[in-house]
């Protein structure tokens, strides 16, 4: 037995995100943030996710990959471990929501996330269009130039240097740390930052 038209219908439907009521209305929440601390807080971190329609997780690694550095979602807000200005969470915001959310063609928000054959597509439904994810690199530069020296913060290791220490880039700070591989976490403390060179030992 076929499907009558209006189950049909129905079906389709259900493969469709509550379209917004025009772009215009379409506003993006300005990122909220304070310094606590070592940390930074961005408060409205949830509220964010949700007006663009994207998983917190999504959003949250993609924050963390830009700033260099790591953190937790906490209940509503978002905790980065580091000192940053509000400046530069707008501009990472901003660049996402751009790759992730808006559609080219049209200039929508009523997009999502799909995978086709391990290629990550934003498909449109409010005009059909549809373009693979080109992630952007923000320019983090602007990162706070509060790094201190005693400082202790959890880092993962992005390459290594020449001389085999594990190396983490973090805005415009070069940071090494011994005995240290690619791709591990590991908990340090500066122990000295000469211009943008910042020497770290192991913390407990």
């Amino acid at each position: 037995m076929t499907d009558s038209y209006d189950d049909l219908l129905k079906k389709a439907y259900s493969h469709i995100s509550e379209k917004t009521e025009s772009s215009e209305r379409f506003v993006v929440p300005e990122a909220k943030a304070y310094i606590e601390g070592k940390t930074t807080i961005l408060e409205n971190f949830a509220e964010i996710a949700d007006k663009v329609r994207r998983d917190k997780d999504h959003l949250m690694k993609y924050i963390l990959g830009e700033l260099g550095t790591s953190g937790k979602i906490d209940g509503t807000r978002a905790i980065f471990n580091g000192k940053f200005e509000i400046s530069l969470f707008r501009m990472i915001i901003k660049s996402y929501v751009e790759d992730y959310v808006i559609c080219s063609e049209c200039g929508k928000p009523d997009t999502r996330l799909v995978k086709d054959d391990r290629v990550l597509l934003l498909r449109c439904d409010a005009c059909g269009g549809h373009r693979p994810v080109r992630k952007r690199k923000v320019r983090t530069e602007a990162v706070s130039e509060s790094l201190e020296e005693g400082q202790v913060m959890d880092v993962e290791i992005q390459s290594l240097s020449k001389r085999g220490d594990g190396v983490v880039k973090m805005g415009r700070y070069i940071m090494y740390v011994a005995n240290a591989k690619p791709g591990q976490s590991v908990k340090i403390r500066i122990s000295r930052i000469s211009g943008s060179i910042v020497f770290t030992e192991r913390a407990e």
